[in-house]
């Protein structure tokens, strides 16, 4: 299978290495946008042709598919255009920055009835399906999910710690994780939302710390907090309290409530989400089916983020 990617950046990076480890699978090409850093990149991981321009990408001979890890900003252009040229695409997280552009790239889906993917690595993640078995089993009813998203990203810079070309957002980026997480592990939709938000950075004019509470119908909570301001311990921790036990996930990496650390080794073949996204996407191509965490089934996780905008006023 013949793959495009898309961004050469950290998680264009996390991507690549994951792709390594799944059979019968070649990057042909990598698209991106600095000249140097995309040709650099390309050498690293072997690919033999780099580019500029997304189009000469998905004309290499035999492209199945494309991988999008291009700044949000332009994820919906760029899925219709994949999805047009008749390939199956996969997005990071989020699809888009807003609702109107996720309606976008579903038709663009229903049209062309291509395989449209989302890159919502915590349904992938070890740790949360682990969490997510044990709900599915009736062995674990959800209370209340109580998540910190913390960073200290006051300069507009990547994981990399290089200068960005975009400006990332604590609410359609980064509690996009924790909003279809959340949806997910309950099999419902939040009845009751709401959100408030620090003052604006002067430059890049975007909150730098966010509140939101969420509750669905069957009444499970969930409260996250949001930080571009910690000078701290970085990421995402994800607390569970249930009716029996509470489990927190450190990204692929699972605890109990007194901090011991559980084996889920037999719970995927690999220990990496975002190889197991992309091992997702590529089954999913081949048994020509739906993947989980399609673009159809992350759909209402925009919509509640729409409807948490709206709610900050």
């Amino acid at each position: 299978m013949k793959i495009v990617m898309v961004g050469q950046g950290a998680f264009g990076q996390k991507h690549l290495d994951g792709l390594k480890n799944i059979d019968g699978v070649e990057v042909v090409s990598l698209a991106g946008g600095r000249a140097e850093s995309v040709e650099a990149v390309a050498k690293k991981y072997g690919i033999p042709h780099w580019t500029s321009k997304l189009d000469e990408a998905l004309a290499r001979p035999g492209v199945e598919a494309a991988i999008l890890t291009s700044p949000t900003q332009v994820h919906a252009d760029q899925a219709v255009q994949v999805m047009k040229a008749g390939k199956h695409v996969q997005i990071e997280i989020p699809i888009a920055d807003s609702l109107g552009d996720a309606k976008r790239i579903l038709e663009a889906q229903k049209q062309t009835g291509k395989i449209a993917m989302a890159g919502h690595t915590r349904r992938f993640n070890p740790s949360h399906q682990w969490v997510h078995n044990k709900i599915k089993a009736g062995e674990l009813k959800l209370q209340h999910l109580v998540v910190q998203t913390f960073f200290f990203r006051r300069k507009n810079i990547n994981l990399e710690g290089k200068p960005r070309s975009w400006t990332d957002h604590l609410l359609w980026h980064h509690a996009c994780h924790t909003v279809d997480l959340f949806q997910y592990q309950t099999g419902e939709t939040a009845s009751h939302v709401q959100a408030l938000e620090g003052p604006k950075h002067l430059e890049l004019k975007i909150a730098l710390d966010m509140s939101i509470g969420m509750k669905v119908p069957s009444g499970a909570c969930c409260t996250l907090a949001l930080s571009f301001n910690n000078d701290g311990p970085q990421g995402t921790f994800f607390r569970y309290i249930c009716d029996n036990g509470t489990y927190i996930a450190r990204y692929d990496d699972l605890f109990d409530g007194k901090d011991n650390k559980i084996d889920l080794s037999g719970v995927a073949v690999s220990m990496n989400g975002i190889e197991l996204q992309d091992r997702e996407f590529v089954a999913a191509i081949r048994e020509r089916r739906e993947p989980k965490s399609s673009v159809q089934q992350v759909f209402p996780a925009m919509q509640t983020l729409d409807r948490l905008e709206r709610s900050l006023g």
